[in-house]
């Protein structure tokens, strides 16, 4: 797993996911439709939507000048390439975008032999925004929680997810592995959440939750060699709150009939990681607490 192809790698996880392949001994492509404003890598200007744009990508077997053409196949795919929330544009463009974007990428990584894809679903399928009027069925949330998309943005992921299973089940040997990742903070947004701190529910949407955009890339690393065929998704947080108020504190006064799953003790995640930890090897190394 050395030669990697990132879509979306000028976006903001997807920078940080560029970053940390390329410190980390990896030749990265970054194939999106506007440079990155952090170049730590070859960009090749695609668009997703279009299916012969994404073969060639994939293929890196482009014209003279293509910036990979001297590899061989990709070992795998990173696909961070989407409408990255609700609301930024009309719905049916989100939902048409990320579906018909999330295929081609699927679908041209398998017919060029890629067999390992990691990608970007989201926290967004387990049921957010939640509020006291919509809460969680339980907390910490984790990857049992009922799937319930609120929006054309987490229906996309969720029917990704769905499009990932049965693209394994037509091809047995490859591993598509979803990452639900929470809020991406870098480190200069952490100067936002001392003005968060005296209402909770300003934060209540998902439970007070977050990832470091630099875990975020510890996530996909370690997704891209875990030992897994198969197509399973996971919680990626980090390992606290976005909140000086302790997890229980902010439970019993925003959510206070909402059950437990297990005692929380200090500032822990609602948001479950115990299955990335479990399985990927996933440890949170960066924290808003700790700059």
């Amino acid at each position: 797993m050395k030669n990697i192809v990132v879509t979306g790698g000028s976006g903001k996880a997807g920078r940080a996911v560029c970053r940390d392949l390329v410190e980390n001994g990896y030749n990265v492509l970054n194939i999106d439709i506007q440079p990155s404003s952090d170049p730590v890598c070859p960009f090749y200007k695609v668009d997703l939507n279009d299916r012969g744009q994404v073969m060639d990508a994939l293929q890196w077997t482009g014209g003279k000048d293509h910036p990979f053409r001297q590899f061989a196949t990709p070992d795998a795919v990173v696909h961070f390439a989407a409408i990255p929330a609700p609301d930024l544009v009309p719905e049916d463009v989100t939902f048409r975008n990320n579906m018909v974007s999330t295929y081609n990428v699927f679908d041209a990584a398998l017919r060029t032999g890629i067999k390992r894809i990691v990608w970007a679903s989201s926290e967004t399928t387990l049921g957010l925004p939640f509020s006291p009027s919509n809460p969680p069925a339980y907390a910490p949330v984790d990857e049992e929680h009922p799937m319930r998309p609120e929006s054309a943005y987490s229906l996309s992921k969720d029917l990704g997810e769905e499009m990932a299973r049965q693209m394994h089940r037509w091809n047995p040997d490859t591993s598509f592995i979803g990452l639900r990742l929470s809020n991406v903070m870098e480190p200069q947004d952490y100067d936002n959440f001392a003005g968060w701190q005296d209402d909770p529910h300003f934060r209540e949407w998902n439970l007070w939750g977050y990832i470091d955009a630099r875990d975020c890339a510890q996530a996909v690393r370690k997704a891209l060699h875990v030992d897994f065929v198969g197509a399973d998704n996971f919680i990626i947080a980090n390992d606290d709150t976005v909140m000086e108020k302790s997890s229980d504190e902010l439970m019993k006064e925003v959510f206070p009939d909402i059950p437990l799953k297990k005692e929380l003790e200090g500032h822990e995640t609602l948001l479950s990681i115990d299955k990335a930890r479990r399985v990927l090897g996933y440890s949170p190394e960066f924290s808003w607490r700790k700059r």
